[in-house]
C-alpha cells in the first residue's frame, strides 16, 4: 500500500507480523513491577479491546509478554513499516487541512532524530507519551484522515475517543493527558495507571504534538545563561557553566552554551544518547575520563575558548572533582529528569548505567535508596562551589525538590524556602515572562527550508521594527532575540521539522503571525504552524518552575493553565491540550497548550488575533495580580493598546504598616 492508503487503513484487520525488538534504538527503561495479577489481566483485556475478537488469542501471550520484560503494552508489531517523520503537509491523507497540519506534527514528534524513545512512542523526558501504544497511534491518524472541518477528535491520554460534530470554529482536536483526581496523582499512581492502559504522562510538548526537538529549549537555555553571566556580571567568554543531561530536553545545553559564549561541561550517563549528540554536533567532544576532563577544561578556560564539553559519567564526580581540583565554575544547573526520579529521570552515582536499569526494574527499594544517595552527595558538592562563589540555580527539573526529600542540605535558614532560586524567580520570571515574553514557535508544513529562512527573514525584520518603539524595559529582551533569530541558520538547530522558535510578547507573535498568513496568501511560502512551549507566560502552572516567582500564596493553585486552554479553544485554536505533569513531575503541575494553521485566509487572520492576544494576557494579568512590578507594567501597556482589555490590578501595601508594634 502507499502511505496515504497505510494512514487511512488504520489498525489493520490482518495482522502483520510479530517485529523483533530493534537492540540500536534507545529505548526506554523497563517500568517497575507495579500491577497486581487481576491488574496485569485487566491491562491485557484494556490492549485486546483495540483488535477484532478473531485475533485475541494470537495477540494475548505476546502483550502478556511485552508487559513481563518492559512493564508497558505498546504494542510493537503493529509499529508502521514507513520511516517516521514529518512530510511536506500535502502528502498525508484527508479532507481538512488543519488535521493534516495535525498528522505532520505527530509524526515530527515521533521522528527517530526527535524522539528519545521512538519504539515507545516516547518523546523527551524519559516518560514524555505521544501514545501509550502503536494501536492509538494507528487509530488517530485514520481518524484524522477522515475529519472535516465540522468535526472535533476527542484524545484521552493518548486514546482516541472518537470523532465528534462540531463546527468549522471549533479546535479540530482536543487533547487531555495524564488528568488524573488528585488524590491519584503520585508517582506510582502514573506507573499504575500508565501500566494498566488508561492514562499517560505528555509532559508539555511530546503529547499535545508540538515538540521540535532540542532547538525549543536550546533558544530558552540560550536566553538563560546569558542572563545568568549578566547576573553575575561576567562575561560568558572564558568562564564555565556546568550542568548534566543530554536527553530530549537537556541535550540543548551544550548547543546554548556555545551560542552564549561560554565553556560547557555536561555530563550524561547514557552512552547512545551522548554519542547521538555528537553526530549531531550538539556537542564538540566526548571524554570519559575525569583526568582528562580536568586538563581540557583549564585549557580552554586559559585559552578562553567557546567550546562545550560532554563527560560521558555521572554529573555527582564532575562537581566533586572540580572542586578537588579547584576547577571554578562560573553557573552552574542540572537538567537531569528528576520529575521521574524512579523510572530512568536520574542515575545514582557509582553504578553502572547497565546496572542501574536492572536494578530501577528488579529492586526498586534499593534504586531509590541510592538516587536519594547519590543527591545528598551531589547536593554537598554544589554546596561546596557555592561556597567558591559558583551561582548555582534550579533548572525547574525538580533538582531542589527531590533533593529536599532526600535530606540534601539544600534548604535556606528558614526551613521553607530552597536555598538556591529557581532560574524562572531569578532570570526567566521578571526578565521575561512578567513582560510576557515567552517561547513562539513555527513549522512550516512544506518541508522546505526555503520557506523556513523566508520565515525567519520576516520574523527578524518585524522584531526589528517593533524594537524602534518599544520601552526600555523591554530593549534587552527584543535585542537577544534579533540576535537570535539573525544566527539561526548558521546555527544548523534544525532537527525534523523545518521549525524554529523565539521569545516574544503578545505584539510580536501577533505581528509575526499576521506577516506569515500574508505571505502564505501571496503564494510566497506554504502554511505555518504556530504554537509554543507550555513553559511560558500563562501556558502553565508550576510552583516550583514556571510561576515560582509568584509570590502572593498562588502559586500552588491551577486556575490560569485550565483558563488559558478554555480560552484558546473558543478564540480559533486548531488544537488544545490540557496535561498534568510535565518537566517538573507528575502530581506538580498542570500545562495549557495549542497549535494553529495559518493558511493565507482571513478567517486565519482573525483567529491568530484573538488567541494570541488572549493567550499572553490571560498570564500578565495573573502575574500582575500577583503584585509583580514588571506584569502590572506589561498589563498597563497592554491595556493603553486594546481598549476591550480591561483588568483588575492590585493596590500596593505600605509594608511600614507591619513594622508597628
Amino acid at each position: 500500500m502507499t502511505f496515504k492508503e497505510t494512514i487511512q487503513q488504520g489498525i489493520p484487520s490482518i495482522l502483520p507480523p510479530k517485529r523483533a525488538y530493534d537492540e540500536n534504538i534507545n529505548h526506554a527503561p523497563k517500568r517497575k513491577e507495579i500491577l497486581s495479577e487481576a491488574e496485569k489481566q485487566l491491562a491485557l483485556k484494556n490492549a485486546l479491546r483495540y483488535f477484532d475478537a478473531k485475533h485475541h488469542a494470537e495477540l494475548l501471550p505476546e502483550f502478556a509478554e511485552e508487559l513481563e520484560k518492559y512493564g508497558r503494552i505498546y504494542m510493537y508489531r503493529f509499529r508502521p513499516d514507513y520511516k517516521m517523520y514529518a512530510r511536506p503537509i500535502e502528502e498525508y491523507p484527508g479532507k481538512s487541512s488543519q488535521a493534516k497540519s495535525i498528522m505532520l506534527m505527530i509524526q515530527n514528534n515521533l521522528d527517530y532524530a526527535v524522539a528519545q524513545h521512538p519504539h515507545e512512542l516516547i518523546t523527551y523526558g524519559g516518560n514524555g507519551a505521544v501514545f501509550q501504544n502503536w494501536a492509538q497511534y494507528l487509530l488517530t491518524m485514520k481518524y484524522l484522515s477522515e475529519m472535516t472541518d465540522k468535526q472535533t477528535l476527542v484524545m484521552y491520554s493518548g486514546h482516541p475517543m472518537g470523532l465528534f460534530p462540531s463546527n468549522k470554529n471549533a479546535p479540530r482536536v482536543v487533547v487531555t493527558n495524564g488528568m488524573m483526581i488528585p488524590n491519584y496523582s503520585q508517582p506510582d499512581d502514573w506507573e499504575k495507571f500508565n501500566a494498566l492502559g488508561v492514562t499517560q504522562y505528555g509532559q508539555m510538548t511530546a503529547g499535545s504534538y508540538m515538540y521540535i526537538g532540542p532547538q525549543g529549549i536550546v533558544h530558552g537555555t540560550t536566553i538563560t545563561v546569558l542572563n545568568g553571566f549578566r547576573k553575575i556580571k561576567k562575561s560568558p567568554n572564558g568562564n564555565l557553566f556546568v550542568t548534566a543531561g543530554l536527553g530530549g530536553m537537556s541535550g540543548a545545553q551544550p548547543k546554548a552554551g556555545n551560542i552564549a559564549g561560554c565553556i560547557t561541561v555536561c555530563a550524561e550517563v547514557n552512552p547512545k544518547i551522548t554519542q547521538v549528540r555528537l553526530d549531531q554536533g550538539w556537542i564538540d567532544e566526548k571524554i570519559t575520563d575525569l583526568d582528562a576532563l580536568v586538563s581540557r577544561v583549564r585549557k580552554a578556560k586559559e585559552d578562553k575558548e567557546t567550546i562545550s564539553l560532554a563527560y560521558l559519567g555521572n554529573v555527582v564526580e564532575v562537581w566533586e572533582k572540580f572542586d578537588e581540583e579547584d576547577i571554578f565554575i562560573d553557573l552552574g544547573s542540572d537538567q537531569t529528569s528528576l520529575h521521574n526520579p524512579w523510572a530512568g529521570g536520574y542515575y545514582p552515582v557509582g553504578t553502572s548505567f547497565e546496572d542501574a536499569n536492572q536494578m530501577m526494574a528488579e529492586n526498586p527499594d534499593l534504586f531509590k535508596e541510592k538516587v536519594q544517595e547519590s543527591l545528598r552527595r551531589h547536593a554537598k558538592a554544589v554546596n561546596n562551589h557555592t561556597a567558591k562563589g559558583t551561582y548555582f540555580f534550579d533548572y525547574g527539573n525538580a533538582f531542589l525538590l527531590e533533593a529536599s526529600r532526600a535530606g540534601a542540605d539544600v534548604m535556606a535558614e528558614n526551613g521553607i524556602d530552597f536555598r538556591y532560586p529557581s532560574y524562572v524567580q531569578d532570570i526567566m520570571g521578571p526578565m521575561c515572562f512578567d513582560y510576557g515574553f515567552g517561547p513562539f514557535r513555527w513549522v512550516c508544513t512544506s518541508g522546505n527550508p526555503e520557506d523556513l529562512a523566508k520565515t525567519d527573514e520576516i520574523a527578524c525584520s518585524i522584531l526589528e521594527e517593533i524594537r524602534q518603539n518599544s520601552p526600555e524595559e523591554i530593549q534587552q529582551q527584543m535585542a537577544d532575540n534579533i540576535q537570535w533569530i539573525k544566527g539561526a541558520q548558521e546555527n544548523k538547530l534544525v532537527v525534523g521539522s523545518q521549525a524554529r522558535i523565539l521569545y516574544a510578547d503578545a505584539e510580536g507573535r501577533i505581528k509575526i503571525a499576521k506577516a506569515f498568513n500574508k505571505a502564505i496568501k501571496r503564494g510566497e511560502i506554504g502554511p505555518v504552524v504556530l504554537g509554543r512551549d507550555h513553559h511560558d507566560v500563562s501556558g502553565t502552572d508550576s510552583p516550583y518552575r514556571e510561576t515560582s516567582n509568584i509570590y502572593d500564596g498562588s502559586r500552588f493553585t491551577a486556575d490560569m493553565a485550565i483558563h488559558n486552554v478554555i480560552g484558546d479553544s473558543f478564540r480559533g485554536a486548531t488544537w488544545v491540550s490540557i496535561h498534568n505533569g510535565g518537566g517538573v513531575g507528575w502530581g506538580e503541575v498542570i500545562n495549557g497548550g495549542f497549535g494553529m494553521l495559518l493558511d493565507g485566509t482571513k478567517a486565519a487572520s482573525k483567529r491568530l488575533k484573538s488567541m494570541l492576544f488572549w493567550d499572553v494576557n490571560n498570564g500578565i494579568a495573573r502575574r500582575s495580580w500577583a503584585r509583580n512590578d514588571e506584569a502590572i507594567f506589561a498589563i498597563k501597556r497592554a491595556m493603553e493598546h486594546e481598549k476591550e482589555l480591561k483588568v483588575t490590578l492590585p493596590n500596593k501595601v505600605d509594608e511600614s504598616l507591619f513594622n508597628n508594634p
